[in-house]
C-alpha cells in the first residue's frame, strides 16, 4: 500500500520522489538531441529496469522486448523513474513497478497518444502480476492497437 500521506503534504513519499526523478530526467538530456538523447534514454531505460526487483525486473523487461518487437517505432526512455516508450517525446506506454509506489500490483498503462479508443469507455491501465503466455499475447494486441 503506498505511503499514507501526512496532514501537511498533499503528496506521497514516493508521488514526491517521483517527481524529483522527472525533474533530474528532464535535466539529464537538456542540451542534448537527436541520436545522442535517444541513446541516454534507452540507456536510462535499461538501466532503470537493472534495478528492479527480481520478479519485477523479469516482468519490465518482458513489455521492453513486446514493445520492441511490435513497436519499433516507439523511443524507450524513463518517465517518473518509471520504464516508458513514447512517440515524438510523447509517453505512450509505460510500466508502473509495484515496488515504486509500494502498491500490490505491477501497472502496464497507455497515456492519451495510445490508439485504443472503444467506443465511449476503455480500459488505459492494466493490473499486471505475472507475464504468461496468454499476458503477453494480449498485451502484444494492445501494444500494436496503440501504436495504430
Amino acid at each position: 500500500m503506498a505511503t499514507k500521506k501526512s496532514d501537511d503534504a498533499s503528496f506521497t513519499a514516493e508521488e514526491r520522489a517521483a517527481m524529483k526523478e522527472r525533474a533530474a530526467e528532464l535535466k539529464s538530456t537538456r542540451g542534448t538531441k537527436g541520436a545522442a538523447k535517444k541513446e541516454k534514454e534507452a540507456q536510462d531505460l535499461k538501466d532503470k529496469i537493472a534495478e528492479l526487483p527480481d520478479d519485477e525486473r523479469v516482468i519490465a523487461q518482458k513489455v521492453a522486448d513486446i514493445v520492441a518487437e511490435e513497436a519499433p517505432e516507439l523511443d524507450p526512455k524513463t518517465w517518473y523513474g518509471m520504464p516508458a516508450w513514447a512517440r515524438d517525446g510523447a509517453v505512450i506506454v509505460f510500466v508502473q513497478p509495484a515496488s515504486k509506489f509500494k502498491v500490490r500490483y505491477h501497472t502496464v498503462g497507455f497515456n492519451d497518444g495510445a490508439a485504443l479508443d472503444d467506443g465511449s469507455f476503455w480500459p488505459t491501465a492494466y493490473a499486471l502480476t505475472a507475464m504468461t503466455k496468454a499476458t503477453e499475447a494480449e498485451l502484444r494486441k494492445l501494444v500494436k492497437k496503440a501504436v495504430g
